[in-house]
């Protein structure tokens, strides 16, 4: 299909005048990743309502226009990348109600911009919150981008990842029509999910390869008042993994994660050079179950903690909710009987924090001396981890003088998927020039007092090329992703009867493939 030379007048007539960005600097802005960018589109198209969002997109699809769909920007695979500059950018940050909160049947409907720190603030307040609650970038990232990504964190160790609580979707589809799924399917209230073949978890995780989520509903939970925090130390990677695969069979958390010494001590120096230690202290005051254990915590997060992390090789971090303290101090007992004989336990000043603020501002999509970031990941069968881990280990000592010349490091993060998957997620920082990502996402008091790097290409290419090998020896030790995008194989790696239904899926709903061309591996 060739474009049609009135598509842009169109679009004009569609949205208002916020809704056409053509000022370069803001579509640099926006057309990058945490990562990189691609090609820049001429046009970022930012529609304010789903019947603009539907007029958009049939309007494109008419035209022959590809174009990919940006949530709140916090990703970095590559999966809202304009590859081609004749393509477009459709960002859904206009789309920001929340649409219904609807306490007595027990769901919220909330619009596919709403970020997961806006949905938590609006819940809190009537003393609810939803199953899994959001990823660490919660201040940007936003529902509708979570459930197209798969994302982990805040209540995924007692309730899953972002598309296990998912009910229904409203999605636009390529000809600009509405799809409901869940009970809404059949013209009802989204309250359920299930509702003969799972449409909903059709959309969950596609990248938005599949059409754009419009609307996400999902179930509500009364917020539990008590909580505690525990922190353990471990000399060595065997046993922190042996802790978190013994605690995940029990599902005794709210939310937990783990660092390495890299990462750990990286958040120490972030916290001081973003003056933030008195925000700090007051937010954990605010967020303890009583001013007694909140002074605790405050004094925990002093130079004892320091000390502790600067010994430890291995930390694991958790969050436990209950009705009130006793269930969470009896929550508490277990995860130290699980851990008696493996690591030790220290003060509980990072999961306090991170309880405090669940989504805290972006600053680490730099590294804590100013160095670019790029994260990428894992999940593993636990029978696999420790083999990865031993070729992890001879991957980096492989390649030692290189990644020193290039000023290149990297730190680990862990986390368990349910009870039978182990995330490995490998952050690598570089020296390089500061993005147009990170003018626009990063506060900038803080990105001010960073080191300014110059433009560093050499050490980006370095980067790029560490990177595919890193997700080539991810994919040999039987690792699958989250967050695919372009970035990970997708296509490449399913059977022929799995590639067969998913591109029949994608012929069927976009059968000129305009949306995301690309994601997913799908040409």
């Amino acid at each position: 299909m060739s474009p049609h030379p009135d598509w842009r007048e169109k679009l004009a007539q569609i949205v208002d005048g916020q809704g056409l960005v053509r000022d370069s600097a803001r579509i640099a802005q926006l057309a990058t990743d945490v990562y990189r960018a691609r090609s820049l589109p001429e046009l970022v198209v930012r529609p304010a309502s789903v019947e603009d969002l539907q007029a958009v997109v049939r309007t494109l699809g008419e035209a022959g226009v590809g174009f990919t769909v940006r949530g709140g920007g916090a990703s970095y695979t590559d999966g809202y990348n304009v590859t081609d500059p004749a393509h477009l950018l459709i960002d859904m940050g206009r789309l920001d109600r929340i649409v219904e909160i609807d306490e007595y049947g027990g769901f919220v409907t909330v619009e596919a911009g709403v970020t997961w720190a806006q949905l938590s603030d609006a819940l809190a307040a009537k003393g609810l919150r939803t199953p899994f609650r959001g990823p660490f970038s919660g201040l940007a990232a936003s529902v509708a981008g979570s459930m197209s990504q798969n994302a982990i964190s805040h209540g995924s160790g007692a309730y899953g990842i972002s598309a296990e609580s998912a009910l229904s979707f409203d999605v636009v589809l390529a000809d600009g029509s509405l799809l409901r799924t869940g009970s809404g399917a059949a013209g009802l209230k989204p309250f359920a999910r299930h509702f003969g073949p799972d449409l909903t978890g059709l959309f969950t995780g596609d990248c938005g390869a599949l059409g754009i989520k419009a609307r996400v509903t999902l179930p509500l939970l009364r917020g539990r008042p008590a909580h505690r925090v525990i922190s353990f130390a471990f000399g060595e990677f065997g046993q922190m993994h042996e802790s978190m695969r013994r605690i995940a069979l029990e599902r005794i958390e709210d939310s937990h994660f783990a660092l390495d010494a890299a990462l750990s001590q990286g958040q120490i120096a972030r916290q001081d050079r973003a003056g933030n230690r008195l925000g700090m202290a007051l937010s954990i005051l605010r967020s303890s179950p009583s001013l007694t254990q909140g002074l605790r915590q405050v004094a925990a997060a002093g130079l004892k903690a320091r000390r502790q992390i600067g010994k430890s090789a291995f930390m694991t971090h958790y969050i436990v909710e209950g009705f009130d303290d006793a269930e969470a101090r009896a929550k508490v007992h277990r995860l130290r009987e699980l851990n008696s004989d493996l690591g030790s336990e220290i003060a509980g000043t990072v999961p306090s924090v991170v309880r405090a603020m669940p989504f805290a501002p972006l600053f680490n999509t730099l590294g804590p001396n100013g160095e670019r970031w790029v994260p990428l990941h894992g999940i593993f069968a636990h029978a696999d981890v420790a083999r990865f881990h031993e070729a992890l280990t001879r991957f980096y000592a492989e390649r030692a003088h290189e990644m020193k010349r290039h000023g290149v490091w990297g730190g680990g993060m862990y986390s368990t998927v349910g009870t039978g998957g182990f995330l490995y997620e490998i952050a690598i920082y570089w020296p390089d020039e500061q993005t147009p990502y990170h003018e626009a996402a990063v506060p900038a008091d803080y990105l001010s007092g960073l080191t300014k790097f110059p433009a560093n290409a050499e050490a980006r290419e370095y980067v790029h090329r560490f990177k595919g090998e890193l997700t080539e020896l991810y994919d040999a030790h039987g690792a699958i992703h989250f967050q695919l995008g372009r970035a990970y194989p997708y296509a490449s790696r399913l059977s022929p009867e799995a590639l067969r239904t998913v591109e029949a899926i994608k012929n069927a709903l976009d059968p000129d493939h305009v949306i995301g061309p690309g994601v997913l591996g799908l040409s």
